[in-house]
């Protein structure tokens, strides 16, 4: 199938609804100024094929979408062994939800809610693995340089209460082993991530991959096993608490990010990632969704 064409008229169709609906993630700082106008959609194929339309090279903060890679890190040290300390359910909850984390007695419910990531970041320091190792990851994923957005990992150190005290909370009850401070250190520099949308399609392209690297003759990412649970808890828990109703208006593994991005996944196929900076009330972009309803729609592509 040529994709071009496609990405080319969903692009065409978002532009007249950019500044029409939604707000920019406002709780950060850094980010609360990201001007919402704007629109990028890119993809890769299994086989290395590339299109993009819009926006697609402008960059922006990952920010939860970096809780891909860094689990990803993670499961390939640990192996199931990081499951003694983190679930695998949905939350159904605010991502950033500290009730829940009480009533489980400081085991999030799963990796890609706030306490989980960072959990997952706590398991990584554990393991010797810092900030530039999460850096090499994403730079041999896409081919290219990629660095931090410092202004926006300040930014969320400074306002990021609700994060100190999820991950002082998981102390209390012994699920984190290192010092919060060095955590949470991990934990924002990973959120503050700049990329593009062809940036991010290149990097999760394993995932459609069953784990082998974007790029053919690199080292296997991670393995098949782990890939395919990597992409269900992508649809099970990847957009916070609407991934049932992502799963049921999409149906394809997604993991979007306040800043705006939504990485989706057709095992086997291709990787996509859409980019618009306002947000729905559940914290996901809204013309990204709507973007994926449209792709999904127009190819046929899901895993339903």
């Amino acid at each position: 199938m040529n994709f071009q064409p496609v990405l080319d008229q969903i692009n065409a169709e978002m532009r007249p609804l950019l500044g029409a609906g939604g707000a920019v993630a406002s709780y950060i700082p850094a980010l609360a100024r990201v001007p919402a106008n704007q629109f990028g959609i890119a993809l890769r194929t299994r086989d290395g094929v590339e299109a993009s339309a819009g926006d697609a090279a402008a960059p922006f903060s990952i920010q939860s979408i970096s809780k891909l890679f860094t689990l990803t890190l993670a499961m390939r040290c640990m192996g199931d062994a990081l499951w003694e300390r983190i679930g695998r359910e949905p939350s159904g909850n605010p991502f950033n939800s500290l009730v829940q984390l009480e009533n489980e007695h400081g085991k999030p419910r799963n990796p890609f809610i706030n306490a989980g990531a960072i959990a997952v970041a706590d398991r990584l320091v554990s393991r010797g693995h810092s900030k530039p190792d999460v850096l090499a990851l994403m730079t041999s994923l896409c081919g290219e340089p990629v660095g931090v957005d410092e202004e926006v990992a300040a930014s969320e150190a400074a306002t990021g209460y609700r994060n100190i005290a999820l991950a002082n909370f998981m102390k209390s009850f012994g699920k984190i082993d290192n010092a919060v401070s060095e955590v949470l250190d991990m934990y924002f520099h990973q959120c503050a991530i700049r990329m593009n949308c062809v940036q991010l399609a290149r990097a999760a392209c394993f995932l459609c991959r069953d784990g082998a690297h974007p790029f053919d003759g690199e080292p296997e990412v991670t393995t098949e096993r782990h890939t395919h649970r990597i992409n269900a808890l992508m649809l099970t828990c990847g957009t916070y608490d609407a991934a049932g109703d992502v799963a049921f208006s999409i149906g394809l593994p997604c993991k979007s990010g306040v800043g705006g991005g939504i990485v989706a996944v057709v095992p086997d196929q291709l990787t996509l990632c859409v980019w618009s900076p306002a947000l729905d009330a559940t914290g996901n972009s809204l013309l990204g969704m709507k973007a994926l309803e449209l792709f999904v729609a127009r190819t046929g592509l899901s895993i339903f």
